[in-house]
């Protein structure tokens, strides 16, 4: 498989793919970056990380390269996670970046294969994703079938390995049986200890990330509220939040 993005989602993926037993490609546009990968070097801190960088460099399991023509040439399954910032000075997402990656893999990719996207996304993109890839393929008249899934991540900070490695939950949006089987077959080991799989269509895919984040906020502002209202009548918010979370 290849990993188009080698930031803190991308490395992490791939290093967690290799682990897994699969042989990886990441794949960045930076020369830079995909050398110091290539050294084991990581531009950011992610426990755990480092050590399985390192590990699968060195096994031969993980590598990286700039080349769009080598991974579409080699890699059956293709994991999009380049970044989605905020346009400067709007509220909408910045998709160059997605877009790029979802066109340069139509235009190489030789064989039957599966790109799936995990980056963040505003809901819509992974249907006019596929049409675009679809499109793509038949001006350049290449062959074989590609088709697109979206399986959104849920890291955190300084559990992005275990996060990837023993998810909470795996969500999938495809539009196949034949995607949902590939998928399933990346995720084996997570699904037989039992993680939840939940495959939906792509909107709901992509907005279950959206509602996940929205969620995580929102408990965040709601038990600083509380934080405030106890500091003001004398009360312990560690207390309060500890018996508010027993409610199962």
């Amino acid at each position: 498989m290849s990993v188009i993005g080698t930031g803190y989602l991308g490395a992490t993926h791939a290093a967690c793919m290799a682990e897994l037993g699969f042989e990886v490609v990441g794949l960045d546009i930076d020369p830079a970056k995909v050398q110091a990968l290539s050294r084991g070097e990581l531009p950011f801190h992610e426990p755990g990380l480092p050590e399985l960088l390192i590990k699968h460099v060195a096994s031969g399991r993980l590598r990286f390269t700039t080349s769009y023509e080598e991974v579409g040439a080699w890699a059956d399954v293709h994991f999009i996670g380049v970044g989605t910032p905020q346009r400067p000075g709007e509220s909408a997402a910045d998709m160059r970046y997605v877009d790029a990656a979802a066109v340069s893999l139509a235009e190489h990719i030789s064989q039957d294969a599966l790109i799936v996207g995990k980056s963040t996304v505003p809901v819509g993109t992974a249907e006019r994703l596929a049409s675009l890839i679809a499109d793509t393929r038949a001006r350049a008249g290449l062959p074989g079938t590609v088709e697109l899934a979206w399986n959104p991540e849920f890291l955190r900070e300084g559990f992005a390995v275990k996060d990837t490695l023993t998810p909470d939950r795996l969500v999938v949006g495809v539009t196949s049986a034949h995607a949902e089987d590939v998928l399933r077959e990346v995720y084996a080991k997570s699904l037989s200890e039992g993680t939840p799989w939940i495959a939906t269509d792509y909107a709901t895919a992509e907005l279950v990330k959206v509602a996940a984040n929205a969620f995580l906020a929102t408990k965040i502002s709601f038990i600083n509220a509380f934080s405030e209202i106890t500091e003001h009548v004398g009360g312990d918010i560690g207390t309060l939040a500890d018996a508010i979370g027993h409610d199962p």
